[in-house]
């Protein structure tokens, strides 16, 4: 049976600028909710590959000055709005849930399946977060592989970040992008 309510979920989700993520944000019901959600991916092996860290309120802050910290290390010489933009990084937005990725050695399962996993458990995050009635961007910029970032938010050192989904409730409304033809991208044999 077509669901009509999930079909216009699916068409209608979209990636807006993270600056136009304001309040409200979710709740910790809702957030609950999404990442229950988030968690009903493919997980060969059922070995949870990934977790979730929320940043929210004064947490989005205490990141920015670890990223903030590691950037004035590498740009000594950058100035003080600079190395602000750097700060504010994961303040942008109401919520910000850093998806981790645990993937490793196995006997049965590669670790590009499992880190798949991780990147299907973002896909999905977005999507909850839209089911909710709020938006969500997931990013991964410069910090998400920086070895001392990772380190100072507290991850262990064979973890690694998917993804930053920020989300929040939208400002303004959005464009949508061109979406790419199906005749370009689909092969039937």
């Amino acid at each position: 049976m077509i669901d009509p309510a999930a079909l216009e979920l699916l068409k209608t989700r979209k990636s807006p600028k993270v600056f136009d993520l304001a309040f409200p944000a979710p709740n910790t019901a809702e957030l609950d909710s999404m990442l229950a959600i988030a968690s009903r991916v493919p997980d060969h092996g059922k070995l949870t590959p990934w977790r979730f860290v929320i940043f929210e309120g004064e947490a989005r802050e205490r990141a920015g000055e670890v990223i903030a910290a590691v950037f004035r290390e590498d740009q000594p010489d950058a100035d003080a709005d600079r190395v602000d933009i750097e700060r504010t990084r994961l303040a942008r937005a109401p919520v910000v849930i850093a998806v981790v990725s645990k993937a490793g050695p196995h006997a049965k399962i590669p670790e590009w399946e499992q880190t798949l996993s991780g990147a299907a458990s973002c896909t999905l995050l977005v999507l909850a977060a839209h089911a909710h009635g709020y938006a969500a961007t997931w990013l991964t910029e410069w910090y998400a592989y920086d070895p001392r970032v990772r380190a100072g938010l507290g991850l262990a050192e064979n973890e690694r970040i998917i993804g930053f989904v920020h989300m929040g409730t939208l400002a303004r409304p959005q464009e949508d992008r061109p979406r790419p033809a199906l005749a370009d991208l689909v092969l039937r044999y």
